[in-house]
């Protein structure tokens, strides 16, 4: 378990929005959306979510972990496959309810289970009023 804990985010606005406290705002389900880019050169990679313990071990170690919720578990993003995403900064939006990993991804560079380098591989485009799935190029 970790060391870090969380104090509960303000109802003030102003504090929230502007001081110098870090109070993620976890969702009803204890989670906050991450959204993952390449340090080098800003790529989109990935976007996932955090509890407590991933956020907190994320901060402690500098390792991505994060919670699944498809499997309800913690898992350490490249411990299986070796492509390991280490973190260079976090940030935080204005409402404290999402935050940005800037990583560099260790081994092969492969963010996505699919063995490609982003999550975000296909763009959505209208065909005959319809919309389609493209690979990305």
């Amino acid at each position: 378990m970790s060391t870090i804990s969380f104090e509960a985010p303000s109802s003030d606005k102003h504090v929230l929005e502007e001081g110098s406290e870090f109070m993620p705002r976890f969702d009803a389900n204890g989670l906050v959306t991450a959204v993952v880019t390449d340090a080098d050169d800003g790529a989109l990679l990935m976007l996932a979510h955090m509890n407590a313990e991933a956020l907190a071990k994320t901060l402690e170690t500098g390792i991505a972990h994060y919670w699944s919720r498809s499997r309800e578990t913690l898992w350490k993003k490249g411990e299986t496959s070796g492509n390991v995403q280490h973190v260079k900064q976090i940030a935080i939006d204005c409402d404290q309810d999402a935050v940005h990993l800037r990583v560099n991804v260790a081994g092969d560079g492969v963010t996505c289970h699919t063995g490609r380098r982003s999550c975000f591989y296909r763009e959505v485009r209208l065909e005959d009023g319809r919309p389609v799935l493209v690979e990305r190029r």
